[in-house]
């Protein structure tokens, strides 16, 4: 090969390096993103229910203490623990005889009296005749008056300590006060029971229908519930007609709607709550005394009322944020004071007006700021977010 065309060669390589060179230092747009797709819903006012859930704990309708009126051997128990029992229903026997033989001396004494009765009455219409025919003298007759009104005041007493003694033999049989559910035995057979103190304590029954569910709300919760009703957000139920209904341990809602009967008018200032009570029906035994529930009671109907699935709300340290769509489809965070959850909707008190735009879908996507693509979720997305 000559020098010339080596040299040719030669240049014609210098120049596809330069141009190779050339091409790679040329700078390249990356591809432009596209706004991240969102589901939104815009908020409308509504009404919706208020309510509230509180802790609280079930207590029995009555819980009465079955306790001996006489001393004694406590002979026997005639039912079984923790089994219903009826009122008027025998429960212990005590040993009667000591009562029987004070029945019967009381009932000898009675016979007593009503001798001595029976002859004061015959002195007093033998001597009133003669004393009306000034054949006595008034001595004998006041001395008559007063032996026959004695022997009454006697045959009283006698009357008296014969009913006394007759109780007591009765209550030598211990009887059901209330009809309801037994707790354990509190003496054994064979004890002696004393009609005052602890001994004389035998069973306690409680009364399971209906039942009670006491609980406690804060002063604030009353200050809240008062400014709604004043400002005409809260269209409040009549107070006779509240009612609660209940969430079991097991998440399960009971069955029964109670009724709000009584709310303490003072505030407690141990604990700055303020006392209620709910009552149910438990015609099934299915609730006991001592339960820890769930009450959630129903006060009335909130007016315009703003509100967010639960899964549009997103935690930010100590704040709780939601995700807005502006006019320019951007991002925009809004912090947001929140009211209690009605079947999985959050009430909006604070930070949220009416016609916004709210992402309840895509919030990974969705940075405060970005372009995203929104889509107005259909009522039925959006019920199916809020179920979830």
């Amino acid at each position: 090969m000559s020098r010339a065309s080596i040299g040719l060669r030669n240049s014609l390589l210098a120049l596809a390096i330069a141009g190779l060179l050339g091409a790679c230092g040329q700078d390249k747009k990356p591809p432009e993103i596209p706004p991240a797709p969102v589901n939104v819903i815009e908020l409308k006012p509504t009404s919706a229910p208020m309510t509230t859930e509180l802790v609280g704990e079930t207590a029995g309708y009555r819980d009465v203490e079955v306790r001996a009126r006489v001393s004694g051997i406590l002979l026997k128990r005639t039912y079984t623990e923790g089994q219903a029992v009826q009122a008027g229903q025998v429960l212990f026997e005590i040993d009667p005889e000591p009562y029987k033989a004070a029945l019967d001396q009381a009932k000898g004494v009675l016979a007593q009296e009503q001798a001595k009765l029976a002859k004061a009455v015959a002195d007093r219409d033998r001597i009133i005749p003669l004393f009306k025919e000034n054949a006595v003298s008034r001595k004998d007759h006041d001395d008559a008056i007063a032996a026959y009104n004695a022997a009454i005041a006697s045959n009283q007493s006698a009357q008296a300590r014969v009913k006394e003694a007759e109780l007591n033999l009765g209550y030598t049989k211990v009887t059901a006060p209330i009809s309801g559910m037994t707790s354990k035995v509190a003496q054994s057979e064979g004890s002696l029971i004393s009609a005052s103190g602890e001994s004389g304590l035998l069973t306690t029954i409680s009364q399971f229908d209906p039942l009670y569910v006491n609980f406690s709300y804060s002063e604030q919760d009353r200050l809240t519930f008062e400014r709604l009703v004043s400002s005409g957000k809260l269209a409040m139920k009549d107070a006779s007609n509240w009612t609660a209904r209940l969430r079991l341990a097991d998440g399960r809602m009971y069955g029964e709607t109670g009724k709000l009967n009584f709310s303490d008018n003072r505030v407690d200032p141990k604990t700055g709550t303020i006392r209620a009570r709910a009552i149910f029906d438990n015609k099934q035994g299915e609730l006991l005394p001592g339960q820890f529930v769930r009450v959630i009671l129903d006060l009335g109907t909130r007016q315009d009322t703003l509100m967010v699935p639960e899964r549009a709300i997103v935690q930010s340290q100590a704040d709780r944020l939601v995700m807005t769509v502006n006019a320019q489809n951007e991002v925009v965070p809004r912090p947001v004071r929140l009211g209690p959850t009605i079947d999985g909707l959050v009430v909006v008190e604070e930070g949220l007006k009416a016609g916004e735009k709210v992402i309840v879908e895509g919030l990974m996507k969705a940075r405060p700021g970005s372009k995203v693509a929104p889509s107005v979720a259909s009522a039925a997305a959006a019920s199916a977010v809020a179920a979830q």
